[in-house]
């Protein structure tokens, strides 16, 4: 039974995942129309597909289907939120090398044609154990594998690096996520509550909540000329639907910088240094540039890294023994301990553990970027 629960939260642990995937979804979280930080909840792909697994209880919905053979819809949500009872199941579903990690980086360089995400995942699933942790199962791989494990976190790291945060690709998802953000503060797309209305009540209606949808919305939009009465907006709509390439701006503030995870202060620096810059151009436009400019940022929401740095997971931790954290990679040595990852010595992510790519862009209209010549920023 727990082998088809675990199989079953794999499959579904994604189902909530909204149009252009974490593109829209971040403009969501942003707007947080029913997020509640004292419940840790917030309008992400995580709680939306809990609600699904939850709340569909109508014929063939996935509750009366799981209810159907004796499965738990709360269990298998707790799951896909990785909330479980069971570290080593959260371990599987959620962690720095788990089934979704696993799957998505051989499947991306697969339909990319780039080799980036590749590592030999049958070798490191041949090596993976578990072991008994004050009387917990938690899950390790075997000192043998450590090599393949370098190389899974070397790749996802390049992964990252190379291709998600590629100025060529993050353009167009600064863009749409922009986008997002301005048609749902102005009810011109579903709010979360309506999708959630939609999930108990008209499931054929969310079924159609998809790229397609976004995308057919912006080009009603568009042909419509609703959004002609903001002309940086109706410029954005143009770039995305017609794949109009926007400048990416060069800068200092802007740099790409290899940083350490544990100088909280400087990177906090960095950060604002960078988020200044960008505010300076955005206020510049707004008062000498043209009403069809546009500038968008995309600073980094989450750290590139190879594993969470020791000392950040000694920090965060609220547990009473550090391996039965959720995320940390475990070592089952040769002699029979189990280590941290980060505190096995004889391997190159120890060396590195603490360190992150920052990597932040900024993009801007043809126009925009004239108008920011003109006035000496680029």
């Amino acid at each position: 039974m727990q082998h088809q629960t675990v199989r079953i939260a794999a499959l579904l642990h994604d189902i909530g995942t909204f149009p252009f995937s974490h593109t829209v979804e971040n403009s969501y979280i942003k707007y947080a129309e029913t997020a509640d930080s004292s419940a840790n909840r917030s309008d992400n792909h995580e709680h939306l597909g809990s609600f699904i697994i939850k709340r569909t209880k109508q014929p063939n919905g996935i509750t009366a289907i799981l209810e159907k053979y004796g499965i738990d819809p709360q269990l298998i949500s707790d799951l896909v939120k990785g909330v479980g009872q069971s570290v080593l199941i959260n371990q599987i579903l959620h962690s720095e090398i788990d089934c979704d990690r696993m799957d998505y980086l051989l499947r991306d360089a697969h339909y990319t044609g780039l080799q980036y995400g590749t590592y030999d995942r049958d070798y490191l699933l041949h090596h993976f154990d578990t072991f008994d942790i004050a009387g917990q199962e938690i899950l390790v791989i075997k000192e043998k594998a450590i090599n393949c494990i370098q190389d899974f976190l070397i790749s996802r790291f390049a992964w990252y690096s190379q291709v998600v945060r590629s100025a060529r690709g993050a353009k167009f998802d600064a863009i749409a996520e922009e986008l997002a953000f301005y048609l749902l503060k102005n009810q011109m797309i579903y709010s979360y509550g309506e999708l959630l209305e939609f999930i108990e009540k008209d499931p054929l209606k969310f079924f159609g909540y998809n790229d397609h949808y976004f995308s057919t919305r912006l080009l009603e939009l568009y042909q419509s000329k609703a959004l002609s009465n903001v002309p940086r907006i109706e410029s954005m709509t143009h770039a995305l639907l017609f794949e109009v390439s926007p400048r990416t701006i060069k800068d200092e503030a802007f740099k790409q910088r290899i940083l350490d995870q544990n100088d909280h202060s400087e990177n906090t620096k960095i950060l604002k240094k960078a988020k200044d810059r960008y505010q300076e151009m955005r206020e510049f436009l707004q008062k000498q540039g043209k009403a069809e400019d546009w500038i968008v940022e995309d600073l980094p929401k989450k750290d590139i890294y190879l594993v969470k740095s020791h000392k950040r997971i000694v920090k965060d931790t609220t547990k009473v023994n550090i391996l039965l954290e959720r995320d940390p990679v475990k070592i089952l040595t040769e002699s029979g301990n189990v280590l941290l990852l980060s505190n096995f010595e004889n391997n190159l992510v120890s060396k590195l553990q603490s360190n992150f790519n920052f990597i932040p862009h900024v993009f801007c209209s043809q126009s925009a970027y004239e108008s920011l010549e003109g006035g000496g920023f680029v």
